[in-house]
């Protein structure tokens, strides 16, 4: 009999299940669709932080996420030996215009005091990125916290890992011990249904993974563009945002608009073949942080879930803080990462 039981394989499922059995629980993970069926198996794995000023708790938590994932990463590809994918790589941002770098100037030296010293937010020339990058005014900002993971790999790295901890991850069975749900988009559904008002929902989002090397460039952020070049030869792009949608799985015209954008922004992947493409819904909460504690519906059980964009990069001190709660009854939940923070006012958390 499993001491905890996880439902979900998605990466707030994974990573739940990472620290449990790191701190010798026993722990099975189910599934009917596999790792990474649904939101985490996609393509783009851009970990980027917030922008460092006007600092509260979920920007710290966002920090020190952000900071764990190196160390994290690299004992599940000891583990797994296999490559997730991850790499400390940084970001670029166009800065287009005045305004914009006066903002930029600001935050290189609130990055200093509120990222510890230990990474930079910096204005750079684009010179040493042409083509792959421009701005109208030819000044780029270039921070060094920012971070890529290849998502589909970093599951399957994660998945054989904790296959070699001994975690069983199953499609169905019985389950024990302590319960976990981290079911994404079907599971804030469940609950809105429950509860009869709305907890949260599936947001569509599309990518793209086009066939250029870029793996020794940062990631770029443009016009709301993520371009992420993997350390395996490809570049990622996406996504898109859509909050209407007939088919959540399809991909459309909305996808090649994305694209081309991406090859407007960025010449050099303008004869990139384009080797697969992505379409599925991320699970975002009605209060846009991930929805983390004790489940509103489920009594004595708990939920991880809500990770929308952010997930991949809040996943390794989610784990962490959710291993504290479910295996120590320690609750250090930041006030706006709890369930309560996306339940209707009138209808408190059940526990």
């Amino acid at each position: 009999m499993a001491d905890v039981t996880v439902h979900g394989a998605g990466i707030f499922g994974l990573t739940v299940a990472w620290a449990c059995a790191r701190r010798g629980a026993s722990v099975r993970v189910i599934d009917p669709m596999g790792p990474g069926a649904g939101a985490s198996g996609g393509l783009v794995g851009a970990l980027a932080p917030h922008v460092p000023e006007n600092w509260n708790a979920k920007k710290q938590l966002q920090f020190d996420s952000l900071v764990m994932a190196e160390a994290m990463w690299a004992e599940v590809a000891r583990l797994a030996e296999t490559d997730p994918g991850y790499a400390r790589s940084g970001r670029l941002q166009p800065i287009p215009d005045e305004a914009a770098l006066a903002f930029a100037e600001a935050r290189t030296e609130t990055a200093r005091e509120l990222w510890q010293g230990r990474f930079t937010w910096d204005i750079v020339p684009q010179d040493g990125y042409a083509p792959y990058a421009a701005a109208p005014t030819g000044l780029l900002i270039r921070d060094t916290l920012s971070a890529r993971l290849h998502p589909r790999r970093a599951i399957a790295a994660l998945a054989r890992a904790l296959a070699n901890l001994g975690v069983e991850i199953c499609k169905d069975g019985a389950a024990t011990g302590r319960q976990v749900w981290a079911t994404g988009t079907a599971g804030l559904e469940e609950i809105s249904g429950v509860l009869g008002a709305d907890v949260g929902n599936g947001v569509k989002g599309q990518a793209a993974l086009l066939d250029f090397d870029g793996r020794t460039l940062p990631q770029l952020f443009a016009d709301g563009l993520h371009i992420i070049p993997h350390g395996d030869g490809t570049t990622a792009i996406g996504s898109t945002s859509e909050r209407d949608y007939t088919d959540p799985d399809g991909t459309d015209a909305r996808l090649d608009a994305l694209i081309e954008k991406a090859r407007a922004l960025c010449p050099v992947l303008g004869g990139a073949d384009v080797l697969d493409r992505w379409a599925g819904l991320r699970p975002r909460a009605r209060s846009r942080a991930p929805m983390l504690g004790h489940h509103p519906t489920r009594p004595g059980a708990f939920i991880a879930n809500g990770g929308f964009k952010i997930g991949f990069g809040m996943a390794p001190v989610i784990g962490e803080i959710m291993a504290d709660l479910v295996l120590d009854g320690r609750d250090r939940i930041p006030d706006g990462f709890r369930a309560a923070a996306s339940l209707p006012k009138e209808r408190p958390p059940q526990k």
